[in-house]
């Protein structure tokens, strides 16, 4: 999409919204090497490290800074070794800056509190040492729990209408797996079995598959064609997808064999028993694909009436769209979960659910924590979910 200024030629970009970015990004980048500074002041500075372990504290934090824009850099490489460490060690660190800040305010409001109420202050260097010892094993913890195969969450949900051929029918629901630079044709591979073992009647793939280009990821992504349902194997795109090419994705995974729904339904049947299966492109879609606008009226539109439906939305916020479309559960992802405590608080800000079964204006949403990870390849608390929902007659 050609954007143009109202003085200049058509096809360029406003020099203010230009400006406006570029201020941003300093903005930005001027936040995390504050907030990098305060995490040396207080594990390196304050507690009094001798040279050279004071040097080498402050060298090993601003190399972490560092490393964030390397590892974004590096996506624009080309596979390789060198690549790969950049975008692993900076994905790494991105995780750990997040866990070090998070133990280290809650130490200095911990010692504010003591202050007031302690018989002596806490020592800084106690704070420190206190700080590296919850966050270095939270850092393994979550390692292995980001890589390790997916929690299978069973749900059963009552559907009003479901026939009698249909009721018990099984729902496999995979999101936000991210393949991409941490996650290869491996991880595609083991999540395509898991699923396949669980012997579903529908697969329902709701959205950011990856983190890459057609391109870059088409051998990564293959697995995905091994998935099998007698009802349907369906895909949504998420967000992820159009930051590389949201109608090339959508192209590319029609041809690996699955049924791209975008704004789009198909009825499914079973002994006489019906179900709509909808799906809706991402809310992110519209603004940079403009044909991809998430439209849930006309995904829905001439379904059939009388049959219950059933919507796969990336984001749980969709159902405010889907409100009084008749729809009886809508299927979403986006969220993680959180992914890594306690930023879950923030995933609030913008979702008015994180995981699990809700309501929401009026509409039955699902929301799956995630099959794979974003960025970190760490997950502390909320682990990776594939989910088994069994509708039933109501």
């Amino acid at each position: 999409m050609q954007v143009s200024s109202p003085s200049g030629p058509q096809g360029h970009v406003p020099v203010g919204l230009i400006l406006r970015g570029i201020l941003m990004l300093t903005m930005m980048v001027g936040l995390i090497a504050a907030l990098h500074y305060y995490l040396g002041v207080r594990l390196v500075s304050d507690p009094g490290l001798a040279q050279p372990w004071a040097g080498l504290g402050w060298l090993v934090l601003w190399l972490g800074f560092a490393s964030i824009p390397a590892a974004m850099a590096s996506t624009r490489m080309k596979p390789s070794w060198k690549e790969q460490v950049l975008h692993w060690g900076g994905m790494l660190w991105m995780g750990a800056f997040g866990l070090l800040l998070t133990a280290t305010v809650a130490a200095d409001v911990l010692g504010w509190v003591w202050r007031l109420v302690g018989p002596a202050p806490l020592l800084a260097r106690d704070k420190a040492l206190a700080v590296v010892g919850v966050v270095v094993p939270a850092m393994l913890v979550a390692f292995r729990t980001a890589r390790s195969p997916a929690r299978v969450e069973r749900v059963t949900v009552p559907v009003k209408g479901l026939g009698a051929g249909l009721s018990g029918v099984k729902v496999v629901q995979i999101s936000d797996i991210h393949i991409g630079p941490t996650l290869d044709r491996s991880f595609m591979q083991r999540v395509v079995e898991q699923v396949n073992a669980l012997q579903p009647d529908v697969v329902a793939v709701t959205g950011d598959l990856v983190d890459g280009s057609v391109t870059r990821l088409r051998d990564e992504v293959a697995p995905l064609a091994g998935l099998r349902a007698p009802l349907g194997v369906y895909y949504v795109t998420g967000n992820h997808e159009y930051y590389h090419g949201g109608a090339s994705w959508s192209a590319e995974v029609a041809r690996l064999g699955l049924t791209v729904l975008n704004n789009a339904h198909r009825v499914v049947e079973r002994e006489g028993a019906r179900l709509t299966v909808a799906g809706v492109t991402d809310l992110e879609g519209g603004r940079m694909e403009p044909s991809h606008a998430c439209r849930p009226d006309v995904a829905l539109a001439d379904a059939p009436a009388g049959v219950p439906r059933l919507l796969l939305a990336h984001q749980p916020r969709v159902a405010v769209l889907a409100r009084g479309l008749g729809v009886d559960l809508q299927l979403s992802g986006h969220t993680h979960g959180g992914q890594l405590f306690p930023f879950m608080a923030f995933v609030k800000l913008q979702q008015p659910v994180i995981q699990g079964l809700a309501t929401i204006a009026g509409v039955r949403v699902y929301t799956n924590r995630g099959t794979g990870y974003w960025g970190p390849p760490l997950r502390l608390g909320p682990s990776p979910e594939i989910t088994e929902l069994t509708l039933v007659s109501a």
